[in-house]
């Protein structure tokens, strides 16, 4: 299985055996700054905490429920904007040909391009509160905010300090989760906590993927990422473990009847997990050949999350 529009999100003259233009190459880098296929980061809490409430408690209000996956899109997108600001700071990004800042040298006008956008996902996350008449979900939301900023904004970048996978994990599994889940039924859930471990374990899976090419560079700069305090060797020995438990988790909350059977569908990623795995464990001290590393941990999110939430939805 590959995510449409996965394959080209990187930038690897190594798969191009045949010259690629300037055009072409000039467009592949564009599109691997933007980072599309990263969207689904944003996209799977909502779709998981709203078809989770539609199966506990028929709740389904597809007006918050886009408004809620526009909001979460435009304040993903000030995430990567600004994380790209700040990395420019800390020089972790110098050898990074698809960071935006590299790429048009205006850093000032992507730091407030990146609050524009955060402003008007926050304004759709306030008509959600004033349709319920509710301000939960703006707290939650707040909150993963937050967490955004601390990961890799000053003085705080948590990120260079080793805990960013666990940052990741909160912000995109129970916090994302919940506010999805309570923008439906204005209600909290233990199913849809359980869940939630599954989407937050597996976007941080994203983030931990990402650090076995720059190594050398997050050495430099003395950014501490879970890879580089255990080595290349031991990440990737650790990271089978890592995908393993994403789907025991997942096992256990259809067999403990959390989740409805047809939410075992998520084990059809299981594929392009075992593919990231090997692909890690084979080429670790390769950098070079790890790009598109993190890809593939897209792909596998992207999949996983579209199956999972899918199975709430299937009748049975």
């Amino acid at each position: 299985m590959t995510m449409p529009g996965l394959e080209h999100s990187e930038i690897d003259q190594s798969e191009h055996p045949q010259p690629v233009t300037a055009e072409a190459a000039d467009r592949q880098l564009w599109w691997a700054a933007i980072k599309p296929p990263m969207y689904s980061v944003a996209i799977m809490p909502i779709w998981i905490g709203s078809t989770l409430a539609f199966w506990q408690r028929n709740a389904a209000n597809p007006l918050i429920f886009f408004l809620f996956l526009g909001s979460a899109v435009l304040i993903l997108a000030w995430e990567n904007l600004s994380n790209d600001v700040f990395d420019a700071d800390t020089g972790v990004d110098v050898h990074k040909r698809n960071s935006l800042v590299n790429m048009t040298g205006q850093k000032s006008l992507i730091f407030w391009i990146a609050n524009g956008l955060l402003a008007a996902g926050l304004v759709g996350i306030a008509a959600i509160a004033a349709l319920q008449q509710d301000l939960m979900v703006v707290w939650l939301v707040l909150g993963c905010c937050a967490i955004g900023y601390i990961y890799q904004g000053p003085p705080f970048r948590l990120s260079y300090k080793g805990v960013g996978e666990l940052l990741c994990l909160i912000a995109f599994g129970p916090l994302a989760c919940s506010a999805a889940y309570y923008s439906q039924t204005q209600s909290w859930s233990w199913n849809n906590l359980f869940a939630s471990l599954i989407v937050g374990l597996a976007t941080s899976l994203i983030l931990f993927s990402s650090h076995f090419n720059q190594i050398k560079d997050d050495l430099a700069v003395g950014k501490l990422s879970p890879v580089v305090r255990l080595g290349g060797q031991r990440a990737a020995k650790l990271l089978p473990w890592l995908c393993g438990l994403v789907y025991a988790l997942l096992t256990i909350g259809v067999m403990t009847k959390l989740f409805p059977a047809w939410t075992i569908l998520g084990l059809l990623s299981c594929p392009v997990a075992q593919r990231l795995c090997e692909t890690v464990g084979r080429d670790y001290q390769q950098p070079e050949k790890l790009l598109k590393c993190r890809l593939i941990a897209v792909e596998m999110h992207f999949w996983l999350g579209l199956f999972f939430g899918l199975g709430f939805l299937l009748p049975g």
